[in-house]
């Protein structure tokens, strides 16, 4: 296992994280759903072994789907990770690291939702999900 070790934050900190290990995999989302709870033009995330990932704070969530939960910080709003309901990973927000270029995205998924005016990063393109 490597000894990496990477911390983030809501906007407040009041919510702080700490990632151990690889991460399983990283990729960009634009379907709707990620778009509209990020208020973004795309959903930039990384998914750890929930094993790796600590959380310490306070956290409100909601159900964006019948299998997904999203966790925010209930005082700034900051929605900082999330994951299938019953799931052994957890998904983390790559905006909400405390040092940019930790991870990059290895793809892209729901390019069909994608701003036409983002450019498409050199990783594989998936229309919807990826298989």
């Amino acid at each position: 296992m490597s000894d990496r070790i990477i911390t983030g934050s809501c906007a407040c900190g009041g919510v702080t994280f700490t990632a151990r290990g690889e991460p399983k995999r990283a990729g960009l989302c634009h379907c709707m759903t990620c778009r509209k709870a990020h208020s973004a033009a795309f959903n930039p995330f990384v998914v750890y072994p929930a094993a790796d990932v600590e959380v310490i704070g306070e956290l409100s969530s909601w159900q964006s789907s019948s299998s997904y939960e999203r966790r925010f910080c209930p005082q700034c709003g900051s929605r900082v990770v999330g994951g299938t309901i019953g799931s052994d990973e957890v998904e983390l927000s790559l905006g909400s690291f405390d040092q940019p270029g930790e991870i990059e995205p290895g793809y892209e998924s729901w390019i069909i939702r994608r701003e036409p005016w983002l450019t498409p990063l050199p990783v594989p393109q998936n229309r919807q999900d990826p298989a």
